[in-house]
């Protein structure tokens, strides 16, 4: 990949964490981004990185749990940009507190449609303007949680389940994107300082988001629905 020709990627979830992570060293790249989040208004650093990158951020409200938020967002895609080079499926959710006896199907359900049904919602609609892209990609950030023969223990089921279903859901967004010219992958960002991964986390977003770009950039095919790690090893399912 040409990291100096600028691309058009699309980053969910971009207002904290890995999400404005990604937006923050895209945008340094030179890349132009469009960043979904639920609360434009309130995403304080994200709207500092709009102003310092005029004309590169285009913020469009995204909830992705919602059909009629994922329909608005892509029409208002589709509508600013031509194509698209890269779409970062980052917006997670990650419950805290399941103990078995006291799980509850709606959190179990709500987390499912976050982490594992809008993936592959959006990269369906988004499909005609990815295969307009140069060497596009849909790029699934995922979790070692999610790998079934490295589950030893009982722990954040609902997230565990649904990044297990994001796994699968990479390897049918693969060889349905195939024939479009489009790559898939999903990776492991590892264990994260972010409100999600908690204080005790051994990366910062910046090392992660890093590791994670430049292991996109050194990958000679696009992807054909591989779980990885950051660096590009390959993860059991």
């Amino acid at each position: 990949m040409d990291v100096n020709k600028a691309r058009t990627v699309v980053v969910t979830g971009a207002n904290r964490g890995l999400g404005l992570e990604f937006t923050r060293q895209l945008l340094a790249r030179g890349d132009r981004v469009v960043a979904g989040c639920r609360q434009p208004g309130h995403a304080d650093a994200l709207t500092e990185l709009a102003g310092a990158y005029p004309g590169h951020v285009h913020v469009v409200p995204l909830d992705v749990a919602e059909e009629r938020s994922r329909a608005a967002f892509v029409a208002e895609v589709a509508a600013g940009h031509p194509a698209i080079d890269l779409l970062i499926n980052n917006a997670g959710v990650l419950p805290s507190g399941e103990r078995f006896g006291h799980l509850e199907a709606a959190v179990l359900e709500h987390t499912l449609r976050v982490n594992a049904v809008a993936p592959l919602m959006l990269a369906q609609a988004l499909a005609p303007l990815l295969a307009r892209g140069r060497r596009p990609r849909v790029f699934n950030i995922s979790s070692r949680l999610g790998a079934i023969a490295l589950a030893t223990s009982f722990g954040t089921p609902s997230y565990a389940i649904s990044k297990a279903a994001l796994n699968m859901a990479t390897v049918q967004m693969a060889h349905a994107l195939a024939p479009l010219g489009i790559g898939v992958l999903a990776a492991s960002p590892g264990w994260v300082r972010t409100e999600m991964g908690g204080d005790k986390a051994p990366l910062t977003a910046r090392e992660s988001v890093h590791d994670l770009l430049e292991m996109l950039d050194r990958r000679q095919d696009l992807g054909a629905g591989e779980f990885v790690d950051r660096n590009g090893g390959p993860l059991p399912w």
